[in-house]
């Protein structure tokens, strides 16, 4: 009989292409995910990897067996989640994903919670964005995630999730006091041409927002300071430096001399709770999904 967990570390290795980045997915050291993948090869009498320069390439055999395990992670996964369903109690391993800010503003609350209401739940957290999130939930890597989008930027969703709106964020302009339109009592996108913005790195949810945003108003918004962190996004507003959108989820205290001046019409983003459709039954996921609500009140 094939071993699961070495069928495991085979489809991880399609799945993301490299010993490496299966390691770092499935929490293993590369060279044990290479143990696996040899004793697998061993058991089966099949060649599965093959040298393609400085790495491995899957061999056919490989690709089909990886596949079949697909299958097999699958029917093992239902399998659990109708045991834990009759057990009727939120149990195991429940693995939730989120962006930094949720991670910072909201997911303390509810990791608290739940550790308390369920103590025979083990959680485990992963900061990460959420294109990669929805990706990871849909793979088996993460069971739960809390994602975003804004309302002209949609994130896309793998028709094997379902999602539950969690809450609103408003976002509003932080500008240093000692630029005039600091003292403003709201913005337009048009007061803000010329100014130099700081935000997320190009290819986030956000910096696609930010540049649809000031498109829509006839003007490219001067991206100058690429920084990922709210925090240090504040930082250089406190020098003086910059203009920036930031949302209030886990913004934190703004510094004295730095102004909040809201934007009109207002941006708000949408936070999600997304999970794989075939586990809505676990009762941990439903746990799970009880307490976002509660803490995003």
């Amino acid at each position: 009989m094939l071993d699961l967990g070495r069928l495991k570390a085979l489809h991880a290795v399609a799945t993301h292409g490299t010993v490496g980045a299966a390691a770092e997915v499935l929490g293993y050291t590369p060279s044990a995910v290479s143990q696996q993948i040899a004793k697998l090869e061993r058991e089966t009498r099949t060649t599965l990897l093959e040298r393609q320069g400085r790495g491995v390439r899957l061999t056919d055999a490989a690709l089909l067996l990886a596949d079949t395990a697909g299958q097999v992670l699958k029917l093992v996964e239902e399998a659990e989640v109708a045991l834990e369903e009759q057990r009727g109690a939120a149990i195991g391993r429940l693995c939730i994903g989120s962006f930094a800010t949720a991670a910072r503003g909201l997911l303390p609350d509810v990791l608290a919670a739940l550790i308390e209401q369920h103590p025979a739940l083990d959680v485990r957290l992963t900061e990460i964005d959420p294109p990669q999130a929805t990706e990871a939930v849909a793979r088996g890597e993460l069971d739960l995630a809390i994602v975003h989008d804004w309302q002209n930027t949609p994130l896309p969703v793998p028709e094997s999730l379902s999602r539950v709106h969690v809450a609103d964020d408003v976002a509003e302009v932080l500008i240093p006091a000692a630029n005039p339109l600091s003292q403003k009592e709201f913005l337009e996108p048009a007061d803000l041409a010329g100014e130099r913005w700081m935000c997320q790195p190009e290819g986030s949810i956000c910096n696609d927002w930010l540049v649809r945003t000031f498109h829509g108003a006839g003007f490219e918004p001067e991206l100058a300071y690429r920084i990922s962190e709210y925090r240090t996004q504040m930082a250089l507003l406190a020098k003086g430096i910059g203009v920036a959108l930031i949302p209030r989820l886990g913004r934190g205290e703004v510094p004295d001399n730095v102004r909040v001046v809201p934007l009109r019409p207002t941006p708000t983003r949408r936070l999600y709770a997304v999970w794989r459709t075939q586990a809505s039954r676990r009762p941990a996921i439903k746990a799970a999904l009880d307490v976002i609500r509660q803490v995003a009140l």
